[in-house]
């Protein structure tokens, strides 16, 4: 009988010191009961709670790109018979551009034309007169001995007119220097025109 007894006695005892342990989970916190104890944590999330996070570059450059290019007004000859030449320009900066155009005469052409026009009608002395409109022509045919013509007058008698209306040569301001020069040079006996350096120096002729 003692042995029973003993062994309900050690059940009680195992069952006093095992106690029932119970953790209960739930979402934010978390709740143990052990013997006669109990522990509890909670954690409260805040609703509506947000983290943002921004990142904002910006990247600054002087480097202009290339600015656009100011087209220059072209020019169009209906005939090939005009002695006109066509000159344009532009400039382009940025943000502003500009460009123009004109016609410019060649004198130079119309002259030849001219002539040609009068060689062709039988008016030879009045070709030779437009073209001695050229300082080049005029001084050319002097050097000839054959003088532009002038009122009327061609050879020696067109010589003694231009003599004595200088101001009237196409080459009058290359003449006037011209004819200083040789007034220097002619004021010192047995002198001559050396030209040094682009500089023209008058020397004494050695004896």
């Amino acid at each position: 009988m003692r042995i029973p007894l003993v062994l309900t006695i050690l059940l009680l005892l195992t069952s006093a010191l095992f106690a029932g342990s119970t953790q209960t989970n739930t979402s934010g916190s978390n709740t143990a009961i052990e013997g006669g104890y109990t522990s509890s944590a909670t954690t409260t999330y805040e609703s509506g709670s947000s983290s943002n996070s921004t990142t904002t570059n910006t990247t600054n450059s002087d480097i202009r790109s290339a600015p656009p290019s100011a087209s220059a007004p072209s020019y169009n000859s209906m005939t090939q018979d005009v002695c006109a030449v066509g000159v344009s320009a532009g400039v382009q900066t940025f943000g502003f551009g500009v460009s123009g155009g004109k016609h410019v005469i060649d004198k130079n052409c119309e002259r030849l034309k001219l002539a040609r026009i009068l060689n062709d009608f039988g008016m030879k002395v009045a070709a030779v007169a437009i073209l001695c409109q050229d300082e080049r022509v005029f001084e050319s045919m002097i050097q000839a001995g054959t003088p532009c013509p002038i009122d009327g007058k061609i050879g020696k008698e067109a010589l003694k007119l231009w003599k004595k209306y200088e101001f009237e040569r196409p080459d009058y301001n290359a003449y006037v220097k011209r004819m200083k020069k040789r007034e220097k040079i002619d004021a010192i006996p047995k002198a001559k025109a050396v030209k040094k350096d682009d500089k023209i120096k008058i020397e004494k002729v050695k004896q």
